[in-house]
C-alpha cells in the first residue's frame, strides 16, 4: 500500500478507508492520541490509538520526536481543529526519541536555544514553516526566470577577483598556513599555489554572468556567495544566497521593472502556495509584535505587507531626492538618525532606508542615480558626471534588498574609473574584452536570498531562515 502525505490526507473525504503514513510525534496525550507530522504541511494529524489491543510495550516507545509508521482508518474527527483522523490498526516505532534528553519539546523555545539545535530546530512549527516558505521562493525564482527567457548560468565559487570592492573575502589556499612558501619580499608566493595566484570565495557572480550575458542575452545566477565581515546584526551572514540576473541591450529603467515585477511575482506565489504556513507565521508575528512597545510596531500584519507589496506599485525617486526629504526629516533634525545626514554624497545606512519606507512613503521604495563615490567601479556614469545609474529596492524591516544598475559599456570610461579606484586592469583584462568586442547596454541586480525569505516569513533575524547559519565564530554543524 502507497504511503500518503499528510498534507493529502487532510483534504481527502473520510470513509474508513485504510491509509499509511510515517511522520515524527509532535504530541502525545491521554495515553491515546498522537499528533502525526511528515513535514509535508504545518498541521498535524490527529491519530487514535487503543494500546490494549496493540500492546503496552508499545505505549512506552512513544513520545515527542519519536518516528512513526501508522496503518489504520480515515474517518471523521471527533474532536474540534481536524476534519478527519486514523483510527490505529497498526503502529510500527522507527526510532524513539528519549523525552528526559530530546531537546525539542512542545513548548516554547527561544530563537537562541534554537540555534544551538539548528540540526532539529526545523521540527518545531515556525521553522517548518519558514524553510516551506523558502523552498517555494526558490521553485518560484527559477520558474519566474525561465518563464521570462532567461537562462540559469552557474557562476564560479573560486575567484581571484572582488566583484564589490570590499575586500572582505574568504581566502582559498592549498598553501601550509605555517610555514608557506615566500617570494624574496618576504610575501606569500602564491605562484606555488593551486591556482597559481590568490584566490577567494566569491562575494558575487555578476562579472561573470555579464560576459554570458553577452552572448545569450538573458541569464541569471542563483548560488552561494560569502562576506568575511566581522558583523553578529541580525542582517549580516557568512555565508548566503544571492540571485542576480544579467541582461543585454536593457538600461537602467528596463531593470528596474523588471526587478519590481519579479520581486511581485515570487511574493504573489508564495501568496497562492503556502497559505497555511504563512497565515502561521502572520500568526506567529502579531503576537510578537503585541509585546514590543507601541512605537516600535509595524503598522501591517505579514499577510497584508505582503499583498501590499503585490497590489501596490513601488515608489521611485532619485537619491537626491531622497537626501533632501532625510535632511528635512524629524529624526534627523532631532538627530535621532545615528548617522545625521548632514550632505549630499552621504552613504545610506538601514535607518534611513527604513524610514523612507516605514515612515515617509510607507511601502517599497526604488532609489536610482547614486552618487558615484559610493557605488562599484563597474556602474555606468550619468551624464551629470558625479552620479552613477544605480538603483536599490528598500523594502519594509528589512532595508536594502536589492542592488543593481546599468552597467558601464564604455571601455574608456571604465578604464578610467578603475584607475581612479585602484581596481587592476591585468586582474580584469577579460572583463574589460567584454566592452571591446560587440559592447553594449545592459544591467543586472542582485537579490539577497535570506533577506527576501526574512521579508516573506516576518523571522526578526536572518539566521534564522537559512538552514545552518555561518557567521562570526560559528560554524557547528
Amino acid at each position: 500500500m502507497e504511503v500518503q502525505s499528510i498534507k493529502e490526507l487532510l483534504v481527502s473525504v473520510p470513509n474508513g478507508q485504510v491509509v499509511i503514513v510515517k511522520g515524527w510525534v509532535r504530541t502525545f496525550r491521554s495515553n491515546r492520541f498522537i499528533a502525526l507530522n511528515d513535514g509535508s504541511t504545518i498541521n498535524n494529524i490527529q491519530c487514535v490509538v487503543d494500546f490494549e489491543t496493540l500492546g503496552e510495550d508499545l505505549l512506552k516507545q512513544i513520545a515527542t520526536g519519536a518516528a512513526l509508521e501508522i496503518q489504520g482508518s480515515l474517518v471523521e474527527s471527533q474532536g474540534r481543529g481536524q476534519k478527519v483522523e486514523i483510527q490505529v490498526d497498526d503502529l510500527i516505532v522507527h526510532g524513539k526519541a528519549d523525552p528526559e534528553t530530546y531537546p525539542i519539546q512542545p513548548k516554547k523555545h527561544s530563537m537562541e536555544f534554537l540555534r544551538e539545535q539548528a540540526h532539529l530546530r526545523i521540527r518545531t512549527n515556525t521553522f517548518s514553516a519558514v524553510m516551506r516558505v523558502r523552498s517555494a521562493l526558490a521553485f518560484a525564482i527559477h520558474d519566474y526566470f525561465r518563464k521570462n527567457g532567461f537562462y540559469y548560468f552557474h557562476a564560479p565559487i573560486v575567484t581571484g577577483s572582488d566583484a564589490e570592492g570590499a575586500g572582505e573575502m574568504f581566502r582559498v589556499s592549498t598553501l601550509n598556513p605555517k610555514t608557506p612558501p615566500l617570494t624574496q619580499e618576504g610575501e606569500i608566493d602564491y605562484k606555488q599555489d593551486f591556482f597559481g595566484k590568490e584566490t577567494n570565495l566569491t562575494v558575487s557572480g555578476q562579472l561573470e554572468a555579464e560576459a554570458y550575458a553577452m552572448a545569450l542575452g538573458k541569464v541569471y545566477t542563483f548560488g552561494p556567495a560569502f562576506r568575511a565581515e566581522n558583523s553578529n546584526t541580525s542582517r549580516h551572514l557568512a555565508e548566503f544566497w544571492m540571485i542576480e540576473p544579467e541582461m543585454a541591450f536593457y538600461d537602467l529603467q528596463d531593470n528596474m521593472d523588471l526587478a519590481e515585477d519579479f520581486i511581485k511575482s515570487i511574493i504573489a506565489y508564495i501568496l497562492q502556495n503556502c497559505k497555511d504556513d504563512l497565515t502561521f507565521l502572520d500568526k506567529r508575528l502579531q503576537d510578537e509584535e503585541k509585546v514590543k512597545p507601541m512605537a516600535q510596531r509595524s503598522e501591517m500584519g505579514l499577510l497584508e505587507r505582503l499583498n501590499f507589496v503585490v497590489e501596490n506599485s513601488f515608489i521611485r525617486i532619485t537619491y537626491t531626492e531622497a537626501i533632501k526629504i532625510l535632511q528635512n526629516s524629524k529624526p534627523n533634525k532631532k538627530k535621532k538618525f545615528q548617522y545625521v545626514i548632514d550632505e549630499w554624497g552621504a552613504d545610506l545606512q538601514s535607518e534611513h532606508e527604513r524610514y523612507l519606507v516605514e515612515k515617509h512613503f510607507k511601502c517599497p521604495v526604488i532609489l536610482f542615480d547614486y552618487p558615484a563615490k559610493i557605488k562599484a567601479f563597474y556602474m555606468r556614469l550619468n551624464e551629470d558626471g558625479k552620479t552613477v545609474r544605480a538603483m536599490d529596492i528598500l523594502f519594509p524591516g528589512i532595508g536594502e534588498i536589492v542592488g543593481g544598475s546599468q552597467r558601464e559599456e564604455r571601455l574608456d570610461v571604465l578604464q578610467n574609473k578603475m584607475k581612479e579606484l585602484g581596481v587592476e586592469e591585468e586582474e580584469l583584462w577579460w572583463y574589460l574584452d567584454l566592452r571591446r568586442f560587440g559592447s553594449a547596454v545592459h544591467s543586472g541586480f542582485g537579490l539577497g536570498f535570506e533577506r527576501m525569505v526574512q521579508f516573506s516569513t516576518g523571522m526578526g533575524n536572518i539566521r534564522d531562515v537559512i538552514p545552518f547559519p555561518r557567521t562570526p565564530q560559528n560554524a557547528e554543524f
